[in-house]
């Protein structure tokens, strides 16, 4: 199908091919039109010996010839046009659709995302955690914003990119540690995961059905259109009231978008993330844990492939064999 706007060009391009091959030998006769004959304008021949057909013409009348003889008549701008204009209009389409093409990231294709992993979480967003220090997107849903406002029933805006990140903070403490299997990574280099609390209630469904988040059709090719059905029937979350959908406010607050590329210290969105980190002493192989205040806390870096991790209170470092620093 010829995508909206190209017939116009096509039909100028034709017309215009038209008159240029009208006196041709070919074109006359394609529109209708008595051909003008070759041999009526071959300089230097003379009309009775072309007509009564000398052994010397005959000799050069096979198939061969006659096709020889008809292409040295098409100018070659006659066979550019037609190629030109099909690559115009090829053009023209792939810009007009290149919306609904999937994003291509290089990084999927070189990099395969590690073994599932499992801990407790610290939430960056309503729809990204941290755990061990490993960025996870939750996969395919879409959150509002940090910065995000929204309308309530009553039309009065509030912070629903912090109500959700609030929210989803709540309900995963509720059930430690948290699980999650990932399938790609974003173009920030994020793992794209799905995710389940220690209970196995899936965090993505839940988001969506509390109306926290919504189900992303481009990535989750409808997984969550059920839950997202039940929470706006029941107006819950961002179905209250009036909101925009999280990617076409990034598309517009692109200034007020807040995406962090590399991993943070340990505390969230909320301030309050699980920001005590467990290290592990390269002397003596004693485990040591440091809260934010002591005297080389900021100094310690966590790395989760050696075995070091992050808590979220000094009780579940103490249980987990971690000893404070004693400064």
């Amino acid at each position: 199908m010829i995508p909206s706007g190209v017939g116009g060009h096509l039909h100028a391009l034709v017309f215009a091919f038209r008159r240029h091959i009208s006196g041709s030998y070919f074109g006359d006769a394609a529109f209708g039109r008595k051909p003008l004959r070759r041999r009526d304008v071959m300089m230097g021949l003379d009309r009775s010996r072309y007509d009564n057909r000398s052994d010397q013409w005959r000799k050069r009348s096979g198939p061969k010839w006659h096709r020889r003889r008809w292409l040295s008549g098409v100018p070659v701008r006659l066979v550019l046009v037609p190629v030109a204009a099909a690559s115009a209009l090829a053009t023209q389409f792939v810009v007009q659709h290149t919306g609904s093409l999937p994003e291509i990231n290089l990084q999927n294709l070189t990099k395969p995302a590690p073994a599932p992993i499992s801990g407790v979480a610290s939430v960056i967003d309503g729809d990204t955690i941290e755990i061990h220090g490993q960025r996870v997107r939750f996969n395919g849903i879409d959150a509002p914003e940090s910065r995000q406002h929204c309308d309530d029933a009553k039309g009065f805006e509030y912070p629903c990119g912090r109500r959700a990140a609030q929210a989803l903070d709540k309900f995963l403490a509720a059930s430690r540690p948290l699980h999650c299997a990932f399938v790609d990574r974003d173009r920030y280099g994020r793992l794209v995961g799905n995710c389940d609390r220690a209970d196995g209630r899936s965090v993505q469904s839940w988001l969506v059905e509390q109306g926290l988040a919504l189900d992303w059709p481009r990535y989750s090719n409808g997984a969550f259109a059920a839950e997202q059905v039940s929470a706006k029937a029941a107006h819950r979350g961002v179905w209250q009231g009036r909101f925009d959908q999280p990617w076409d406010w990034r598309a517009t607050n692109a200034d007020k978008v807040e995406t962090v590329r590399e991993p943070s210290t340990g505390v969230g969105l909320l301030g309050s993330g699980c920001n005590i980190k467990g290290n592990i002493s390269v002397n003596s192989g004693e485990h040591i844990y440091h809260v934010p205040g002591q005297e080389y806390y900021n100094e310690t870096l966590i790395t989760s492939s050696k075995g070091e991790r992050w808590f979220c209170s000094e009780a579940e470092a103490r249980s987990a064999g971690w000893r404070k620093a004693r400064r």
